[in-house]
């Protein structure tokens, strides 16, 4: 409270405009979806199909399981189990029964080896069975409680089979308050036996909307950015694992815990994850990173492929899911040196709303669940159910990559063109990685070139291998073979952008030498600043302003849901503005003041901007961006001064944050004097 009481002071001395007006200045617009014709690309490979919903079912799907006879049973935030019959058919018009409602956000669904289904509830395991066959639930059997505070963020994912027959589940973070953890186990996978004895297993999870048992008995979970998550990731887990997140830490003294690090382990290190784990003994940094913004915005579901090449050239591999930018990514893993590591590639876009849970049925066909929530998805659909097809078109892509002593060895689906493969110029390679601290997110840091030094083309035309410097370990690489064509046909690669997270080089033979001079081949790619003051981010006050305070202030916050607190703004031609901007809501933000209608082609190049947007505030250098504010972290703000334009008219402004500006929008009505 007195932090707030000493900001509001600060804004007193001018008129403030800080009563919310509303309006849709932007009622058709979402926003941008990915390239049609990259889209229309995968469509041939992966063919999706939505299956229609009845008018009156709001299918937020959380949870599928296939089961035989071509049947789903799935899953709904909103509480339902549903049975769908129809959705194989090559004309889907599905049927829906309701198998059991009243469940509280269930989020994901499993058999029972002893007959029924398990279910993860907020509060409980649950076990359901229709005892008397007729299609509907009638036991709803308690199979363990789940500690719960209250916080909409304490969501429970799963569960899980384990090989030994027991269930695991992963608890969510709370949000806000003095502790993110205020029950035992929230930030925990614990495994829960069918008869309720729950242990816990591994600490320092956010938010882990998908997990799986590999069919080697790996444990992977995904994690979505936030405080102490740099990006998005995938991380191996074995019990005792500390994954990052501290809160969760604070149960670990209890009785039955795995984990030896404690709350006064951690500290706001500012330093890379690997890193610090170096010096900080059961820290576990992630198998696979995620680039934020590249390779999803929020993670969610995790399933292997084990279709035997059924779904196409990809098996082995994971698909991972993604609730904010409406698509798939894959990912292939290797152990080295006894440590998981491996590559993300993009796979399939386009999809009606967001992802949160996929399943590979019968006759390999994969069933993706979906629901933007209230925090929008690039998919203009609040929710939906759809599924994905392989057509048996092999499509020229990186298959897998794999590291090498020196570099990469990239194994593609066909035979490679060999001259354009044995250019230097058809690749590129760069390290990067974020930092562990205690801020919502992290930016890209450390980014330096590897120079390529020598390309070696296999006999049979399938792999390339590429030898460079400064590789480091515990670094992100970003693989680029953009250059690259197919030997039949030409084609280029149609995702030819991977990253590789290398934990561990492995031992073996170099094809190059190390270079003495290898520091000064390094070169940086990135600014360090990104939030100074410049013409188009100007946070400092005219001097020649009357009052130093200007003619007009704006007080601009933040709603949940993405939304600013007002969406129409008003003034006149040539006024001196001040604007502060407020954020109040549990993600990054920022403002944008764009040129009339130019609000989301903004959006669609500060979301091209990759990773290199968070260093640029995700503001693309565009005549059509006026002003801007940093991006800026929960409970914390940033003020602007600027001229309205002397033109009048309604001035677009967003969040340009990928994937925000569909809702997170509004206008600046600029009148005349």
């Amino acid at each position: 409270m007195k932090r707030l009481s000493l900001f509001l002071a600060a804004v007193s001395a001018v008129t403030l405009t800080s009563r919310a007006q509303t309006n849709n200045p932007s009622a058709l617009e979402r926003f941008a979806k990915p390239s049609d014709a990259l889209v229309a690309a995968e469509n041939r490979i992966w063919q999706r199909t939505p299956l229609p919903v009845p008018e009156g079912i709001v299918l937020e799907v959380s949870g599928i399981l296939p089961v035989a006879g071509q049947r789903l049973l799935v899953t709904t935030r909103r509480g339902e189990v549903w049975w769908i019959d129809g959705a194989y058919d090559a004309d889907p018009k599905p049927r829906y029964s309701l198998f059991a409602q009243g469940l509280h956000e269930p989020l994901g669904i499993i058999a029972a080896p002893s007959g029924g289904y398990y279910v993860a509830q907020r509060q409980e395991l649950t076990r359901l069975v229709d005892t008397d066959g007729d299609g509907r639930a009638d036991v709803f059997e308690t199979v363990a409680k789940l500690p719960i505070s209250g916080s909409y963020h304490e969501y429970a994912f799963g569960p899980v089979l384990a090989p030994n027959g027991n269930l695991r589940v992963t608890l969510n973070v709370a949000f806000g308050g003095s502790t993110q953890a205020p029950v035992p186990w929230r930030g925990w996978m614990v495994e829960i036996t069918p008869d309720g004895q729950l242990t816990p297993i591994a600490s320092g999870l956010r938010s882990p909307a998908g997990f799986t048992v590999s069919s080697q008995g790996a444990w992977f979970s995904t994690d979505n950015q936030g405080e102490w998550v740099g990006s998005g990731k995938i991380t191996h887990i074995e019990s005792g694992d500390f994954l990052g997140h501290p809160a969760g830490l604070a149960w670990s003294k209890l009785p039955g815990s795995t984990v030896k690090v404690r709350p006064e382990n951690v500290s706001d290190f500012e330093q890379p994850m690997h890193v610090v784990a170096q010096n900080l003994p059961g820290l576990k940094p992630p198998a696979v990173w995620l680039p934020h913004t590249i390779l999803g915005i929020s993670n969610s579901g995790m399933i292997e492929d084990l279709s035997g090449g059924k779904f196409g050239p990809f098996a082995g591999q994971f698909y991972v899911g993604d609730q904010g930018q409406s698509k798939l990514m894959r990912v292939s893993l290797e152990k080295v040196a006894g440590v998981w590591q491996g590559a993300a590639y993009s796979f399939r876009e386009g999809f009606d709303s967001g992802i949160l849970r996929m399943a590979i049925g019968e006759n390999a066909t994969m069933f993706v669940g979906e629901s933007a929530r209230g925090w929008g998805s690039v998919g203009p659909k609040q929710y939906g159910i759809e599924r994905v097809t392989w057509t048996g078109q092999t499509p020229f892509e990186i298959k897998e990559i794999k590291a090498q002593p020196d570099g990469f060895i990239l194994t593609f689906t066909q035979p490679v063109d060999r001259a354009t493969a044995e250019n230097l110029a058809s690749y590129s390679l760069a390290g990067f990685t974020y930092n562990y601290h205690t801020a919502y997110g992290a930016a890209p840091v450390d980014r330096m070139v590897c120079p390529i030094q020598k390309i070696v083309v296999a006999p049979d035309g399938l792999s390339v291998r590429l030898a460079a410097q400064c590789l480091r370990e515990g670094y992100i690489h970003e693989v680029k073979a953009s250059g690259v064509r197919a030997a039949t046909g030409g084609s280029a690669v149609l995702h030819p952008v991977a990253y590789y997270t290398l934990n561990r080089l492995p031992a073996g033979d170099r094809i190059i030498p190390l270079a003495p001079n290898a520091a000064e081949l390094c070169v940086a790619a990135l600014s360090a600043s990104a939030s100074a003051h410049s013409a188009k981010h100007p946070v400092k006050q005219p001097t020649d302003w009357p009052n130093n305070e200007g003619d007009q202030a704006f007080l601009l916050g933040t709603q949940p849901g993405l939304k600013f607190d007002q969406t129409l703004l008003t003034t006149k031609a040539g006024t001196r503005i001040r604007l502060i901007f407020r954020n109040t809501d549990d993600m990054l933000h920022n403002f944008v003041l764009c040129a009339p209608g130019k609000g989301q082609d903004v959006g669609t190049a500060a979301l091209a901007l990759g990773v290199e947007g968070t260093a640029k505030n995700y503001v693309p250098d565009s005549p059509d961006v006026l002003f801007h504010t940093a991006l800026t972290q929960p409970e914390t703000s940033d003020t602007i001064y600027f001229i309205a334009p002397t033109t009048p008219g309604d001035y677009d402004f967003i969040c340009s944050f990928p994937g925000h500006s569909t809702l997170m929008k509004g206008i600046l009505r600029v009148t005349a004097k």
